[in-house]
């Protein structure tokens, strides 16, 4: 009778650690070739949800895309691009020609500028300037093997 109530605490534990892992962590697939040659179409990327506050500039996150981006049938709905610039770091104007003429001197509050590794194949912030933060759902902690 013991070993009968360890087994089912041992499945509720288990069940609530997949839960957690699940709320936490999901896979992305690659679409495009907007961040050859570090990821590839058809590749799968482990992604942890995370705020602003936990990224670096540098990383590769996931957002969401944007509804102002170009009204394509076939448009992914995730973008996976590189960090260039997070809120109170001075605005890239030199490498982001979409914000050359903005007034602000630092990335505003709530907005990112991201970037993809394949420029000339990359919808990011050179076309469209910054994106809103509350488009992230997480940064790629592993792209797959």
């Amino acid at each position: 009778m013991i070993w009968a109530v360890g087994a089912m605490v041992l499945v509720a534990g288990v069940g609530t650690a997949l839960t957690v892992l699940r709320r936490r962590f999901l896979s992305v697939l690659v679409e495009g070739s907007s961040m050859e040659p570090t990821l590839h179409a058809g590749q799968r990327v482990l992604v942890r949800r995370a705020e602003v506050a936990e990224l670096r500039r540098g990383q590769v996150v996931v957002v969401a895309h944007p509804p102002d981006g170009p009204p394509r049938a076939d448009a992914p709905p995730w973008l996976i691009k590189r960090v260039a610039a997070l809120p109170g770091d001075p605005v890239p104007r030199e490498a982001v020609p979409a914000l050359r003429h903005v007034m602000e001197p630092r990335v505003p509050a709530g907005r990112l500028v991201l970037l993809g590794d394949n420029r000339a194949a990359s919808f990011d912030s050179r076309r469209v300037g910054y994106f809103s933060s509350n488009t992230l759902l997480g940064r790629v902690v592993r792209p797959s093997v």
